[in-house]
């Protein structure tokens, strides 16, 4: 025998034929899970009422070679009767409806099981008895505890109108206080079937309810949980962050203030330099240099800012003056593509604030907002008073705009759209703890297309200075 691994395919299982009937039967919409795990017997049922008597019948008056008889004719019209109401309430079944279609069935075969008794007696529909029981049992397990009892008391009735016929009747063997007793015993037997059936149902659906709100306990507390881990994703993003601009910020701090020494003397030296210089373009040229120098002692601001070891120097000072110093650095910024509008009071506008953040504040904002022009557009700047005596700072651009979603949370510490390595997200979050914590405020108006807009509050100033 050879101890080769044996090549040939594992046969495939064959598939149940009954698999894609069931799983169409049981594809109805229908909401409560009690009725929809029954739909699929009760269409059964239902389709077994709906075409079994009409056949019956067919053979009887095709195959059979003898005329109807009188007492066939009415069990005709009440079998077909029923086939139709049985097949009316499949469909409805099929469409969603469950409690209807399977009410006008069990009420249909309560109004037949009076008459038999009405026409026959008591006597006359013991064949049926264990017939009933299972149309109790459907109205227990299909329609729940008021249906069942209803069922009950409606066979109580029947059992009675039975007794009462079979008395007027007589009967050969039994006389009336035998059929009456009959008629009780009987009513007493099917009492135990409704109370054994209706501890069932309510024990099985108080399960099924109990196995729901579990279910759902633990579908929320699986939401729960996985909101809570999202969020300690993102504040472990957000410490990871921010334990890498703290560093940076601790590596600034060092040189920052040796690099502002070297600014200090770029900048001393390009004053003299204009000073002394004759040719108007050499006084540009000096004019550029010290917008330079002031835009790298802003940026090293910046990184001390960002780091929080330099204490904010408030102070009074004119904010129309501190906005007009900034426009140098502001057209070296932009560039040709961008027109720049600068509007200032002609009045001095005095605030409270340290006069380097504001300036790190335009200059952070108008970088945003060239970045969100690469082909060009428009910047304004507009320093006006508020109606509360305070100032108010508008800055407009042309630029793309923001969608909703990022508009929500462009003040969040380390949020930022720009590619890896270009941004910390900083920016943004920092103006909105400076200007707050002056007293002031700051909201934002963008939409996709349609540019963005800044507009800063700032408190007014209380016994200012001249």
């Amino acid at each position: 025998m050879s101890d080769l691994p044996s090549t040939e395919p594992m046969p495939t299982p064959r598939r149940s034929p009954w698999r894609a009937p069931a799983r169409w039967l049981a594809d109805v919409p229908i909401a409560d899970p009690v009725d929809r795990r029954n739909a699929p017997m009760v269409q059964v049922v239902l389709a077994l009422l709906g075409l079994f008597p009409p056949l019956l019948w067919g053979y009887r008056l095709l195959a059979v070679p003898l005329a109807l008889q009188p007492g066939e004719h009415v069990a005709l019209a009440s079998s077909l009767s029923l086939s139709g109401l049985a097949l009316l309430a499949w469909w409805l079944v099929r469409r969603g409806r469950f409690r209807l279609p399977v009410s006008l069935l069990l009420g249909a075969l309560a109004l037949a099981v009076m008459a038999s008794n009405v026409a026959g007696g008591l006597d006359g529909g013991r064949h049926e008895l264990p017939l009933l029981a299972v149309w109790l049992v459907m109205a227990g397990l299909l329609l729940g505890r008021r249906a069942l009892w209803l069922m009950y008391a409606w066979l109580v009735a029947a059992f009675v109108v039975g007794t009462a016929v079979d008395i007027g009747r007589g009967h050969e063997k039994f006389g009336a206080g035998d059929l009456a007793v009959g008629g009780v015993v009987q009513a007493l037997v099917f009492l135990f079937v409704a109370v054994v059936i209706d501890r069932s149902v309510t024990a099985l659906r108080e399960s099924l309810r109990l196995a729901t709100e579990r279910g759902d306990a633990l579908a929320a507390s699986n939401r729960q949980l996985q909101e809570e881990m999202q969020r300690r994703g993102r504040v472990q993003d957000q410490l990871v962050q921010a334990q890498k601009v703290e560093a940076a910020g601790r590596l600034a701090t060092g040189l920052a203030h040796d690099f502002n020494h070297l600014l200090t003397l770029v900048l001393g030296h390009a004053r003299r330099g204009r000073r002394l210089a004759g040719d108007e373009a050499i006084v540009e040229a000096f004019d550029g240099v010290e917008a330079a120098a002031r835009r790298a002692d802003a940026v090293s601001r910046k990184l001390l800012n960002f780091s929080r070891m330099e204490t904010a120097d408030m102070q009074v000072f004119d904010a129309g003056e501190a906005i007009a110093g900034t426009v140098p650095m502001l057209k070296q910024l932009s560039g040709p593509q961008v027109r720049l509008r600068v509007q200032v009071p002609e009045a001095p506008l005095p605030v409270r604030f340290d006069r380097g953040q504001l300036e790190l504040i335009v200059l952070n904002i108008a970088a945003n907002a060239v970045q969100a022009m690469p082909d060009g557009g428009r910047f304004d700047l507009v320093l006006s008073a508020a109606e509360d005596g305070g100032a108010r700072l508008e800055m407009a651009d042309s630029g793309h705009g923001m969608p909703e979603d990022v508009r929500a949370r462009i003040f969040e510490p380390f949020f930022t759209t720009r590619p890896a390595g270009q941004g910390t997200g900083l920016g943004l979050s920092v103006v909105r703890d400076l200007v707050t914590e002056a007293g002031g405020g700051i909201e934002v108006d963008s939409a996709p297309g349609q540019g963005t807009t800044l507009r800063l509050r700032f408190p007014a100033v209380v016994h200012a200075a001249p």
